[in-house]
This record gives C-alpha cells, sequence and structure tokens, in this order.
C-alpha cells in the first residue's frame, strides 16, 4: 500500500523557524520509516506564496510580489536540501501546473454548485488572510488567532458552501475517530463544526496577488482566496489538473499541521474534497507549539530560533534527535540548549556513542576485531527476548506519530546491551579462560547495536550508516527484514573502528535568549482631583491592569496527574482554533470529573511555564481562606473566549 505524506506548505512571509524544522523533520521520519519497510512512499513540502499579506510584504520591501516570493521560498528550499530531507516534490503555488489545478477544481465546485456570487461584508485579519464573525473578535475589534486589529470589509465575492456540508463532516469524523490525531484535538473542531458552518469566502476583489479566476467565468477581479488556493497542492503535486499521473497516491495517508491551522485542514479541505468527490485524507496529525526557554518566541523579543543555526552549532541529526524525542506529539514543547546538551551527553553520547565504543575496544582487544554471533543464544536468551520485545513494540508508537515513545522503547535496547557488558563482564570472562562466553557478550552487543541502528534510521540517517557500516551492513529494507522481523543475528564479520559519534558537549555553543528586561516605571501624571502618593506602591494605572488578558474558558477535558497531590491537568476552551493546555493546583478541591464541561475564569496572556514537566498556557482564577478555595466563575454562561473587564 502506498503512503503519501506531507508537511503544510509554509507561507512565505519569512524565513524558516524551528516550528517549520519539526514539522519537516516528523514527516521526513514518518516517509523515512515507511520506506525502511518497504512502502512505496510520496513526500510532499514546499511553499504557500499568494495572498493579501505576501503583496504587502513585497511592497514594504521594494520588490515585486514574484521575486519577494522566489526570495523566501529559496531559503525553505536550501535549507531542507542542506538538512537532507528526503522530498518527492517541493510545490510552490506559483507554480503554472498548481495554478491550472487551482482553476480546474474551482470549475468543478463551480459547475456542481457549490460555489456561488454574493457580497461579503465582515472583519477581516489580514494576518491571517481570514474574515471573522464580530461576536469571535476581541473586544470587538482584534482577531482571535493573532490578537491584531481586523478591518471591516465589504466586497464582491464568490462563496464556497460550506454549511451544506456540516453533517457529512460530523459523521466522517464519528465514523473516523483517528481522522484527526492525537485525539484529544478532535473536540475542538467537533464543537466548532456543531456550532454552524457559514458559507466560505473564497475570492477576493481587494489585491491582485493570486490564482486568477478560470477564463471561461470571464470575471478577471477576483483572484482565489489564499486558503482555497493553499489546500488545494495536496492535490496539484499529484498531477491534479494536468496529468493525474501521480493520483494513485490519494488519498494522503497523513497531513502533518500545527495546531494553529487544524481547523481549516480538518474542515474546510474536507469539505473542499468532497465537493470535489476525492476521498479524504486518512489521518491530520496536528503538533503543538514551541517556546523558547518557557517564553513564546518573537521577533520583537529577539528569541526566534533559526533552525540551520542550531544545526551549524551541534548537528543536524542531534537536533532532529531532540525534537522528535523531547516532546509528546500534538503537545507544546520547550526548546533549550540545556535540554538538547543533556540529551546529546546522556542519550546519545553516554548511551548509544559509548557502547560502540565498548565493543569495538573489546573485539580489537580480545578477537583482532572479529565478531561471530555463533554463540549469542546459547548464552543470552533472556537479553535476546527482551531486545525483541521492545523492538516489537516500536511499529505502533511511529502509527501512531508518538515519536517519543518510539524513541524511549528504542532506547530500551542499548540499556540492554549496557547492562549486559556490566553484569557478564567479560573481561573477567578471558581471564577466566571462558572466551566464548566474552565473545557472546561483545557479539550480542553488535547485535543490538545493528537492529537499533536499523530502527533509528529514520530519524538520524547519516549517524545510523555510519554504525552500520563499523557493522559490515548495510541499513535497507533487505536488513530490516532479516534482521528485525526475522530476527536473525550478524553473520561473521570484522568490525571497524569509527572516532566518537557524539563528542560531549560541556558548555552552550549558541547565545541564549536575551532575558526579558522586566517594564521601565510609567512616569505617573499629576492630576487635580487625582494625586497618586509615592508611598502606594501598589497601585496601579487602568492601563497596567488591561494589559492582563482575562477571558471565560470552558473546560472540556480534565485529568489528574500522576504522583500529584495538588495538581489537575485541564484543556480549557478559549474560542481558539485549539484547547489551552492549564496545569492547575486545585486537586484537593475540585475531582477531574467535576470539572468538564464547566466554565472558569483564565488568564490568557500569562506566559507558558512547565509544571512537573508539562506545559501549562494559562492560569485560573481562585479565591482561598480559611474554608479552603473555590474557583472564580461567570454567574451565567458565556461563549467560550469571552473578554472578562
Amino acid at each position: 500500500m502506498s503512503k503519501y505524506i506531507t508537511t503544510p506548505i509554509y507561507y512565505v512571509n519569512g524565513e524558516a523557524h524551528i516550528g517549520h524544522a519539526y514539522t519537516t523533520f516528523i514527516a521526513d521520519t514518518i516517509t523515512r520509516y515507511e520506506k525502511l519497510k518497504g512502502e512505496k512512499t510520496y513526500f510532499l513540502t514546499g511553499t504557500d506564496e499568494h495572498g493579501q499579506k505576501i503583496e504587502e510584504s513585497a511592497q514594504k520591501n521594494n520588490k515585486r510580489a514574484q521575486e519577494f516570493a522566489d526570495e523566501i521560498s529559496a531559503t525553505f528550499k536550501n535549507l531542507w536540501d542542506e538538512f537532507e530531507i528526503d522530498y518527492d516534490k517541493f510545490i510552490r503555488t506559483t507554480d503554472a501546473e498548481h495554478k491550472a489545478g487551482v482553476q480546474k477544481a474551482f470549475l468543478a465546485m463551480h459547475a456542481k454548485g457549490d460555489i456561488y456570487k454574493d457580497f461579503y461584508e465582515g472583519h477581516y485579519c489580514v494576518s491571517c488572510e481570514t474574515f471573522f464573525p464580530e461576536t469571535q473578535l476581541i473586544d470587538g475589534e482584534f482577531c482571535p488567532d493573532c490578537g491584531r486589529t481586523t478591518s471591516v470589509v465589504k466586497e464582491e465575492s464568490y462563496f464556497f458552501k460550506l454549511s451544506s456540508y456540516e453533517d457529512r463532516l460530523l459523521k466522517h469524523y464519528e465514523d473516523n475517530p483517528d481522522f484527526i490525531l492525537p485525539r484529544s484535538r478532535a473536540n475542538e473542531v467537533i464543537n466548532f463544526v456543531k456550532g454552524g458552518l457559514r458559507d466560505l469566502s473564497v475570492t477576493r476583489t481587494s489585491f491582485t496577488w493570486g490564482v486568477k479566476m478560470p477564463e471561461s467565468l470571464n470575471d478577471d477581479k477576483h483572484v482565489m482566496y489564499v486558503w482555497l488556493d493553499a489546500l488545494l497542492n495536496y492535490i496539484t503535486a499529484l498531477g491534479y489538473g494536468k496529468d493525474d499521473a501521480n493520483m494513485d497516491f490519494w488519498p494522503a495517508s497523513t497531513h502533518f499541521v500545527g495546531k494553529d491551522i487544524l481547523r481549516f485542514h480538518a474542515i474546510y479541505w474536507p469539505a473542499f474534497l468532497m465537493s470535489l468527490d476525492l476521498p479524504l485524507p486518512k489521518h491530520i496529525g496536528a503538533h503543538g507549539w514551541w517556546t523558547r526557554d518557557g517564553e513564546k518566541m518573537s521577533k520583537s523579543k529577539g528569541n526566534v530560533i533559526a533552525p540551520k543555526d542550531v544545526a551549524d552549532a551541534y548537528g543536524v541529526e542531534n537536533l532532529r534527535y531532540f525534537m522528535l524525542r523531547e516532546v509528546p506529539f500534538g503537545q507544546d514543547g520547550d526548546f533549550s540548549q540545556r535540554a538538547l546538551i543533556d540529551r546529546i551527553n546522556s542519550e546519545l553520547s553516554n548511551d548509544l556513542g559509548n557502547l560502540l565504543n565498548r565493543i569495538i575496544g573489546m573485539s580489537g582487544k580480545y578477537s583482532d576485531f572479529e565478531i561471530n554471533s555463533k554463540d549469542v543464544i546459547k548464552y543470552h536468551e533472556r537479553e535476546l527476548d527482551a531486545m525483541n520485545e521492545a523492538l516489537g513494540n516500536l511499529d505502533a508508537f511511529m502509527q501512531n506519530m508518538q515519536t517519543h515513545r518510539y524513541l524511549e522503547e528504542l532506547w530500551k535496547l542499548f540499556s540492554i546491551g549496557n547492562v549486559a557488558i556490566t553484569s557478564f563482564e567479560p573481561w573477567a570472562k578471558m581471564k577466566e579462560g571462558k572466551v566464548d562466553e566474552a565473545l557472546a557478550t561483545v557479539a550480542l552487543v553488535a547485535n543490538i547495536l545493528a537492529k537499533a541502528a536499523i530502527m533509528l534510521s529514520p530519524v538520524m540517517p547519516k549517524t545510523t550508516h555510519t554504525i552500520a557500516d563499523a557493522l559490515c551492513f548495510e541499513i535497507n529494507t533487505e536488513s530490516y527484514n532479516t534482521l528485525v522481523i526475522e530476527k536473525n543475528l550478524l553473520k561473521l564479520f570484522n568490525i571497524k573502528k569509527v572516532p566518537p559519534l557524539f563528542p560531549r558537549v560541556e558548555e552552550p555553543l549558541m547565545p541564549e535568549a536575551p532575558v526579558a528586561q522586566p517594564n521601565a516605571p510609567k512616569v505617573q501624571e499629576k492630576k487635580e482631583k487625582h494625586i497618586i502618593k509615592e508611598e502606594d506602591d501598589n497601585l496601579i494605572e487602568i492601563g497596567q491592569f488591561f494589559e492582563t488578558s482575562l477571558k471565560i474558558g470552558t473546560v472540556v477535558e480534565a485529568e489528574e496527574v500522576p504522583k500529584s497531590k495538588k495538581l489537575l491537568k485541564l484543556q480549557v476552551d478559549l474560542g481558539e482554533d485549539s484547547n489551552r493546555q492549564v496545569v492547575a493546583g486545585i486537586k484537593e478541591f475540585y475531582s477531574a470529573e467535576s470539572l468538564v464541561g464547566t466554565q472558569v475564569c483564565v488568564v490568557a496572556n500569562l506566559k507558558p511555564a512547565k509544571l512537573m514537566g508539562m506545559m501549562s498556557e494559562g492560569m485560573l482564577l481562585a479565591a482561598k481562606d480559611e474554608d479552603g478555595l473555590c474557583l472564580v466563575r461567570p454567574e451565567k454562561p458565556k461563549k467560550a473566549g469571552t473578554p472578562i473587564g
């Protein structure tokens, strides 16, 4: 069965950041894993290059829109090439073939009666390229997604009948519970659809940088809505609109996306496909965001991480390993140099690299570098069983995109190898004349390393090639079947010397993120009827109060935090594209079950913090006295995301 795996196409309003790299690493790893198993694969990535935001950015840089898009798109492609990302196609939405496919799809939906012309008036966010009803705006003005000011736009538009697909979408979610992964992300999509879908404006007349209308409609003042244009890349890349050369790969196995664009992929895209009578993708995998040292990354703070800088300092494969190991798929992750260094030194250098060095050294000393597996089963049946059990668990983790669990389970093999050397002491066996036993332990570890290298290769392809070369075999589907599936052992070979794979890192190799400075005190104006005395240190200005964003939230999920007497982990709907995870110390006063479906008051612009290793993206308001603690709640139910103030 073929596998079609995609990243989102990255918007060319700026160069690649660490979040782009994370998505691409996951998709590349899954693709390499499927290839290793012998599956036929097609891996797509690329850039999204149309829309008002790009047109305005180009103008600010005194460039033509195409020139601006060419330059930024090239930075993405060059970076993925430098990182040796194994994609089959790098698509650009300015490609002529893509634009032809979009026009074909538009005509097909128009002919079906799913696209009609009308007028639209609403609040438009240029940054998000999205219209929002007034009920969703913050303070009646600001975008609920990015917080920027919206503008009221009235223009003629073509509309897609999204509302007519509401029931079909809900049935698809119900019939395919793994359509959205992780499953915890599905509730926000389902609730959004149940809230009622409005027909979607799919063209614009207020700017020109976009895919033109099909000539047969004779309406050249319109250009395509950027999200209609962008989402169709997944089929135009396969030849839709031209020759259908690779459409046998459709439907996609997995679309990997960030949680901020899940709604577009899980609602708009399936509806477009239903209109085109095409099957829906099997899975949409939505991952979380990355912070830096616990703070959200932003250009203004100067703490945005360029993946090339990290790769140049620490190595791209070390970066791949860290990002795929550090965070459960779907949750937010935090990048810190200290955490990266710890994983390099502990897991890569100590557990893996040192294990290879030990058997190279022992085999050189005991058998002139010759390794023979003939006695491994005789002396190490228990270790082989433990190894094979761990290997057997790996596929389920990868299929569920849980790369952190995959690597955690894989690392059990290195533990088995290190423990075997410590327990069986080959050096002692050699002194006792038990040469066969000593060499069997060395061969056991060589086989552990070989099998582990095969399974680690989708994550660290170049490193594992070096390991396999030292062990005199090649990593491919044949060796995967022979050594992992059929559980065979390595044939007689001579191990090669290799330099240390993971030199220890003693100090950070990049500049640390700038430390946020407290705001300078504001000059207090002295007014006739309102004088603030110097000793009133606890008084604040009204503007300072409004710097805190308080919102009504609905608790959609709640669970106890293991090994904690105080903490509950909540998923809170704040009217955003995705739920917020809030870790709250209220377990002594509330059960997890009692909170689901209730409403709370949330400090929504608190910087993320880690509690017991979990990211908390807000704080609940509560009052506590000698009688205990109670949450602050709205008197009557309010829409999730309603501002307080």
